[in-house]
């Protein structure tokens, strides 16, 4: 593809032209055979030919300049497809329309074909990616880090309500983006023993090992400005196949080694509720942590060398404790391999490292046991407690008393012995950073309360942005439209820009504009839906959609619970002027975690149930959607009328699908939890629904002695929801189903449904009654999207690129 990476016009015969010969000689098809997927891969390839050259042309640049790098380890990197995004960015989508259109093809046709890249699961990997691409838009030479996963979390299928994990074999063709780098591949052992020599140098002498190989794809920024390499790493055995057992005839043991390491890249968080998935999971970690070190200490001794010029021409971020053990990973590189003394290695590595944190839940923050730990990684276990010792050291001298001391330790001791992936992140950073204002300030206060003493300059606040050029433009072309028309294109480069939209919330004329953008959004959502699941849905509800990770504290149960209050009342009370609702459901429940499954499948029930109940005529409507991923999400989020973000407060770092639904029009009801108290302070609030307990009231709660049952007898739509439920109104084939589920709100209510619902309750009628209002319900929609900009992944990284890695 001879074209500019900038949006000057292409001439279509001549683009059409590159296609067909990418088409004829790397595909091997003629145009008349050539189908969907061969159209798809022709155009993926014409595109990357010029997406290589800027990709060479940034690499060359840094390498000139001698700049610093960035390098972002994460075991999670939710892509998405990958050819709308590059096109967007490069400015080429009508061109490359165009031309496809001479040849009878419809590009967005062949977009949808696309698979996602199933690398990630949630937010922590969308964020990722989000990220690598404000990082190429800021044009900051960065690298990301992280697994090549075959299969990565799985496919979700809904059979009679119940989730099903199959596998999603997204590289069952091959995966056109990538490029194999068979230089860049390293040794990563395991097991064994640490030995001396004669000279007292220590030796890690591994049991087993396996080679990890680099696969590159290219992360286009804004404008084509700059091209980043997302690095993941697959993994090939040592020996790939014993031939003196193949031809001994134990063919499967022939090919034992090989099975162990593509184990390693198969999955992504295998079930850990096993000892064995423990062990795969922690060799997971380590094996693209150790592969992503070795690979920045050899480019950077490539260029620099001087090992001990490390921090100022690397800076490594930590994505959550995943890549924690990358810690003792780099202190055994410059310990063992580099001759440094352990002072001057440890001052070289906190130097190096910057760690985020995305948790307060205790059992996010990954530990392993000892036994286990020690086993699979010796070496690094002596330097853990080498590591400890110092700190521990350190912490007494600046007076820290035995219980601080007890939980600052690298070594929890309370019971199992294991270690403290969290902690050892923390003491080997410089920087440590929330992703919210309250979320860092919890932080704080909580889960790092005592090495926030001992460092109290440490920790510090970055919070969590959105790319606004998939988030929007690519997401709601419509709406980005109607946004230029109005304002003008400068949204588009700077989302700070958005702001000019707010002098049209109360301009009628406007309203009208944005409300029929938003009901084609609906439209072709109801139509994708009916398509895809025989759902039919009425465009001029209201959208109240709640879609992410499936986990009680994010309290998709008291959505549920709600909803069959709500269709109570609207068949108890048919004479009064109910809104016209269509509650969505989508996310994945880890596969070990039985009640997130349970909830899915009670989410179906009631779907079930009411959807078929002709007594409430159609004025409610619920549905979940299987298999959410980044598609699934761009589909959905422009649709919406309503974003529900209803965590436990306190519990959630930060969460971006808020920020995206603002961005897309859609109002906010939530908690004042993780970035909602921002979103709140940025948009307004007359522009959010607010409700619940705030976290101090959350924490004072549990420690006045919570009783839900209390609450629950007080409060009659609430006991007669969960009596409904827990009777078998809504599960007749099983009236026990969910006993359990809903006992346990009944005892301990750990995440505060009971003590929230008649707030939420009350505040879905809010929303009722804002709805009513078309001309406030849109005017308050558009002062969403015109003052949520500051909330750009751009601002993020632009923060951390200042105050962490000194990149700008």
């Amino acid at each position: 593809m001879a074209t500019s990476l900038s949006a000057a016009p292409v001439q279509p015969n001549k683009l059409a032209e590159e296609i067909i010969d990418t088409l004829v000689h790397r595909i091997g098809k003629d145009q008349k055979a050539a189908r969907p997927h061969d159209w798809l891969a022709a155009t993926i390839l014409t595109v990357r030919n010029d997406i290589v050259e800027k990709w060479m042309d940034s690499t060359r640049d840094a390498h000139a300049k001698g700049a610093k790098r960035v390098y972002y380890l994460s075991l999670e990197f939710l892509i998405g497809r990958l050819l709308r995004d590059a096109l967007s960015n490069l400015r080429q989508t009508r061109d490359v329309a165009a031309a496809l259109e001479t040849l009878g093809v419809d590009l967005a046709q062949i977009e949808e074909i696309e698979p996602d890249a199933a690398l990630g699961n949630g937010g922590l990997g969308r964020l990722a990616a989000c990220f690598m691409e404000s990082l190429a838009s800021l044009d900051l030479p960065a690298y990301g880090y992280g697994i090549r996963y075959v299969n990565g979390m799985f496919r979700q299928r809904i059979d009679d309500g119940f989730q099903v994990e199959l596998p999603e074999n997204w590289l069952q063709y091959g995966n056109p983006w990538e490029f194999e780098r068979r230089e860049s591949k390293y040794f990563i052992g395991f097991g064994g023993e640490v030995v001396g020599t004669e000279t007292g140098h220590v030796h890690w002498k591994a049991g087993e090992g396996v080679e990890a190989v680099a696969v590159d794809t290219p992360m286009v920024g804004w404008r084509g400005k700059r091209v980043n390499t997302l690095r993941l790493w697959t993994a090939r055995s040592l020996d790939p196949l014993q031939l003196d057992r193949f031809n001994a005839g134990d063919f499967e043991g022939a090919l034992q080694g090989q099975t162990r390491a593509d184990t390693l890249v198969r999955v992504l968080y295998p079930n850990d509720s096993t000892a064995a998935g423990q062990e795969l999971r922690l060799r997971q970690e380590y094996f693209f942590s150790s592969a992503s070190i070795q690979d920045i200490v050899r480019r950077h001794l490539q260029y620099d060398g001087d090992i001990r010029t490390l921090p100022t021409k690397a800076a490594i971020q930590l994505n959550d404790t995943h890549p924690a053990v990358a810690v003792a990973e780099l202190m055994r590189l410059l310990v063992d391999h580099h001759d440094l003394g352990f002072d001057e290695a440890w001052d070289i590595t906190r130097a190096t490292f910057g760690y985020t944190n995305h948790t307060l839940l205790p059992e996010a923050l990954e530990s392993w046991p000892l036994p286990l730990f020690e086993r699979l990684l010796p070496r690094h276990m002596q330097l853990v407690y080498a590591i400890n010792a110092k700190l521990l050291r350190e912490a007494k001298a600046k007076g820290a008393d035995e219980a601080a001391i007890k939980a600052i330790s690298l070594i929890d001791e309370g019971g199992e012995r294991r270690v403290r992936m969290a902690n050892l992140a923390f003491a080997g950073s410089h920087s440590v950073n929330g992703v919210a204002a309250l979320h860092t300030d919890l932080m704080k206060q909580t889960v790092f309360r005592d090495l926030h003493a001992l460092y109290p300059e440490r920790i510090n606040n970055k919070t969590n942005g959105i790319t606004p050029r998939r988030w929007l433009q690519e997401a709601n072309p419509g709406l980005a439209s109607l946004i230029e028309e109005a304002i003008g294109p400068g949204f588009r480069d700077d989302a700070a820009e958005l702001a000019k939209l707010d002098a049209h919330a109360d301009d009628d004329a406007f309203q009208q504009k944005f409300a029929a953008v938003k009901r084609a959004n609906k439209v072709a959502l109801t139509q994708y839906l009916r398509a895809e699941m025989g759902l039919r849905l009425d465009p001029d509800a209201m959208f109240d959609v709640q879609i992410k990770r499936i986990h009680e504290y994010k309290r998709q149960l008291l959505n549920i619970i709600e909803t069959v209050a709500l269709y109570d009342q609207i068949r108890s009370h048919p004479e009064r002027e109910w809104v016209p609702r269509v509650k969505l459901f989508a996310g994945k429940a880890a596969s070990s975690y039985v009640n997130a499954k349970l909830i899915i499948k009670l989410a179906g029930d009631v779907a079930r149930r009411i959807n078929a109940d002709p007594a409430i005529g159609g004025l409610l409507k619920v549905a979940f959607v299987p298999n959410y991923n980044v598609s699934l999400a761009e589909k959905i989020i422009p649709a919406a009328n309503l974003s529900e973000q209803i965590s436990t407060a306190g519990m959630e770092a930060s969460g971006t699908g808020n920020m995206k639904f603002a961005l897309n029009g859609a109002l906010t009801i939530g908690t004042l939890d993780g970035a909602n108290v921002e979103i709140r302070d940025h948009v307004g609030e007359d522009n959010i629904v607010i409700f619940g307990m705030t976290a101090d009231e959350v924490a004072q709660a549990r420690a006045d002695g919570y009783r839900p049952r209390d609450i629950i007898d007080r409060s009659p739509e609430l006991g007669q929801a969960l009596s409904a439920i827990a009777s078998g109104v809504f599960s007749p084939d099983d009236p026990d189903r969910y006993k359990g589920l809903i006992g346990g709100l009944y005892d301990t209510d750990h995440f505060m449904l009971a003590a929230d619902f008649d707030a939420y309750a009350a505040a879905q009628r809010e929303v009722d009654r804002r709805w009513h209002d078309a001309a406030q319900w849109n005017a308050t929609a558009i002062r969403n999207v015109a003052r949520v900009g500051w909330f750009s992944s751009d601002r993020t990284i632009a923060e951390y690129a200042k105050d962490i890695w000194g990149v700008l």
